[in-house]
């Protein structure tokens, strides 16, 4: 028995069955079985399927005696389907590549749900593809399975049978089948999701639905548009069989309304003599299964009211109108914008020519996030070493708060916004600026970065679309002409950074300035920290701080926060600070502290005892700490984050401390002591000889001295065996082994040896 079934019904795609079906066939999950239903196909679609079954035993042909349609070729390829997992494909679509694997692996994670829904990509005859718009209904985050009652969202999710994966013993015992006619989905796929007492989604593009230039039945004018109104009959006559289901008439009657006027309006599908006749038949349905309760967006209500009217020719005259009151509406917002922004712009100019501020300068972050990071070390030590230079800082308002006083705070596309970027001499940022900033002459740009790079970044990221998305690399390397220093922490960087954004600036080689603080802190200043955050005395404090996932639209938790806290004890908490992209998931246990607002992560690590973290760059600067890791890469998930970003290393091969290559093994090594034992200790140190030369607390002093103040001679580095960084706060009763839960008896998922081999 085969996990997966695939049926691909074919009818005149002779073009696209190739296609179709060997991006089934070459999948890296091979235990699949290919139903392939020859609809008494005109062309030459029955030979290519009997030459793929001819060459792979997988394949099973099926030709049927006449042309049937859509539903009964699928229908008659459900019966001859013998996979645990039934899937649909139409012979014009493709599976992306290990999309069965993904949906394996989360068929598993999962419980075996009934009904698993996961995405695609429109993909039109241009090669453009476009993920679905509702696609922020298919996140992972939150428990799973569920049923639809959990999830009413994924109603909206289109409405169709091959972007999900059916059990098919849960097909059988809900007598799903499919209808004659056009529209055949919509009485599948509502009782399908109804009646599921199990639902999982995957938040993957596992289809690229092709959208023909020509040849689609849904483009094609003609009254067999007519089917809809008999698909949602069966529909409703589903839900008048099954009473309890009664409180999802209101949404699916929305739905059916919304379904009419799409087909109304979408330009070639009605003949130009039957437009009135259609609206006619939708009127008579939303009278007869009218449900009030379910609310119509603001947007909708013109449409369903002329719908419940039938008002064919009115509903045309409202139709334009509203487009041309939109249009209005649309163009007078373009004015206003484009008004105000010449005359910003034209403000901009004005300064440009007026004098240079020596004693300016202008810092941001993070795309007008509030005050951290390296710009923001390097504005305190402005203040301390130049204090003649006033310094100000950019944000948006709702991180105002962020700013410490001192700066003046600037909110972006303002005029002072504009004023400070075209008159202060120094331009201090760890990403670029406006791409519309104006590089004068005697303007010096500091680019300070903001980490010691472990995935690829810059130009590289031409090599990996999945995470440079849409990077405009022009504009970039535009960006980088303006730079005239750029800050380096160790050797690794410098040569990464100068060939991956290439330019004529100067690379100063003088550590980070936000890692100055790690050198500077005492241990009164930890205590207060670990108060602030409310982190009881005498416990183990683990920064958790995972990295950004490219290839994932959706960033759902890698590890069980709550599950790894009741296996090592009341000793222990988690400081969960999600990345700056992502929004934090709600933590459920107390002992799991969301720290992902806190405005400084400098402050979380000098507040933890322990890092735990994945490929963020965090690493290289907790390093300086000298406090534990232990990095957390199961293979699968390298794999995927080498495939979609790209390292420059493998992390697992020269890591900061102990690697953990599952969850087991990552409560096994804090329950066994691993994490701050002696082996542990040895790859920290030659992690910092490597990637730590010159953080020894000064680093901030070194750029101001050098960019500002103009001495060639920077101050000394401190050797990193004479550098004395703040202790940890639970360092002194670490020294006893921690009281755990005791682990459970018999056969572990993961081996003790082959932790302590790997330390």
């Amino acid at each position: 028995m085969p996990r997966f079934s695939v049926i691909v019904p074919a009818y005149k795609v002779q073009a696209y069955l190739h296609e179709c079906l060997e991006s089934v066939l070459s999948q890296s999950y091979p235990d699949l079985e290919v139903i392939a239903v020859d609809d008494r196909s005109p062309d030459a679609c029955g030979e290519i399927i009997d030459e793929f079954a001819a060459r792979d035993p997988r394949v099973r042909p099926l030709h049927l005696p006449e042309n049937a349609g859509l539903g009964p070729a699928r229908n008659a390829g459900l019966a001859r389907a013998t996979g645990d997992y039934v899937l649909f494909l139409d012979s014009d679509d493709t599976l992306t590549p290990d999309a069965l694997e993904a949906i394996a692996d989360r068929l598993k994670e999962t419980g075996e749900p009934d009904v698993l829904v996961y995405d695609y990509a429109t993909t039109d005859w241009t090669g453009e593809a476009r993920r679905h718009r509702f696609a922020a209904q298919l996140t992972e985050e939150g428990p799973a399975p569920f049923r639809l009652e959990d999830r009413p969202g994924l109603l909206r999710v289109l409405m169709v049978a091959w972007n999900k994966a059916y059990r098919r013993d849960f097909v059988t015992r809900a007598g799903l089948t499919f209808p004659p006619g056009l529209y055949e989905d919509t009485p599948w796929t509502y009782p399908a999701l109804l009646t599921a007492e199990s639902i999982a989604t995957l938040d993957r593009v596992c289809v690229h639905y092709r959208q023909r230039r020509r040849g689609s039945i849904l483009s094609t004018t003609s009254r067999r548009h007519f089917d809809v109104f008999d698909q949602y009959d069966r529909v409703f006559a589903f839900l008048d069989e099954r009473p309890a289901l009664a409180r999802w008439r209101p949404v699916l009657f929305r739905r059916m309304v919304d379904h009419f006027t799409t087909v109304f309006t979408r330009p070639g599908r009605l003949p130009r003599g039957a437009r009135a006749e259609f609206l006619r038949r939708a009127r008579a349905h939303y009278r007869r299964y009218r449900a009030p309760g379910a609310p119509v967006p603001p947007r909708s209500r013109l449409r369903h009211a002329l719908v419940r009217l039938g008002l064919h020719r009115t509903y045309r005259t409202l139709q334009a109108t509203e487009t041309a009151a939109r249009r209005a509406r649309g163009l007078a917002g373009t004015l206003g914008h484009a008004l105000r922004a010449g005359l910003l712009q034209a403000h901009y100019r004005i300064q440009l020519r007026l004098p240079l501020r020596a004693d300016r300068a202008v810092f941001a972050a993070y795309w007008g996030r509030g005050h951290g990071c390296n710009p923001g070390a390097l504005e305190a030590a402005f203040r301390t070493f130049a204090p003649h230079v006033r310094t100000a800082w950019i944000a948006r308002p709702e991180h105002r708060r962020d700013i410490p006083p001192g700066p003046r705070p600037l909110r972006p596309g303002t005029a002072a916004y504009w004023t400070a970027l075209a008159r202060s001499k120094y331009l201090v940022n760890n990403v670029n600026f406006d791409r519309r900033l104006v590089k004068r002459p005697g303007q010096v740009f500091v680019q300070t970065q903001h980490g010691t790079p472990l995935k690829r970044m810059g130009l590289d990221l031409q090599e990996y679309p999945a995470a440079a998305r849409d990077m405009d690399f022009a504009e970039l390397l535009r960006g980088v002409d303006k730079w005239d220093y750029v800050l380096s922490a160790n050797r690794h960087t410098t040569l990464t950074w100068e060939r991956v954004y290439p330019g004529g600036y100067t690379t100063l080689e003088y550590g980070y300035p936000r890692n100055d603080v790690f050198q500077q802190a005492t241990a009164a200043d930890v205590t207060r920290l670990r108060d602030a955050l409310g982190i009881p005395r005498d416990t183990v404090a683990i920064l958790y701080a995972p990295t950004h996932r490219d290839h994932r639209r959706t960033q759902r938790a890698v590890l069980d926060l709550e599950r790894i806290l009741r296996r090592l004890g009341p000793r222990f908490v988690i400081l969960a600070r999600s990345h700056y992209w992502q929004p934090a998931p709600p933590p459920r246990d107390g002992r799991v502290l969301d720290v992902s607002g806190h405005p400084g992560v400098e402050s979380l690590c000098l507040a933890s005892d322990v890092l735990v973290t994945d490929y963020s760059s965090i690493m290289f600067d907790y390093a300086n700490l000298d406090r534990p890791i232990v990095v957390h890469a199961p293979d699968d998930d390298w794999a995927a984050y080498e495939a979609a970003r790209g390292t420059y290393f493998d992390l697992r091969a020269c890591p900061p401390g102990a690697v953990a290559r599952s969850e087991d093994e990552l409560i096994d090594i804090f329950a066994t002591g691993h994490w701050r034992g002696s082996r542990s200790a040895q790859l920290r140190a030659a992690f910092r000889e490597r990637f730590c030369p010159y953080d020894d607390g000064r680093a901030a002093e070194r750029v101001v001295r050098h960019v500002v103040l103009g001495e060639t001679t920077p101050p000394p580095v401190v050797p990193l065996a004479e550098r004395r960084p703040v202790p940890s706060a639970a360092s002194a009763f670490t020294r006893t082994p921690l009281t755990t839960v005791p682990q459970p008896s018999g056969p572990q998922p993961s081996d003790r040896r082959t932790v302590t081999d790997r330390l």
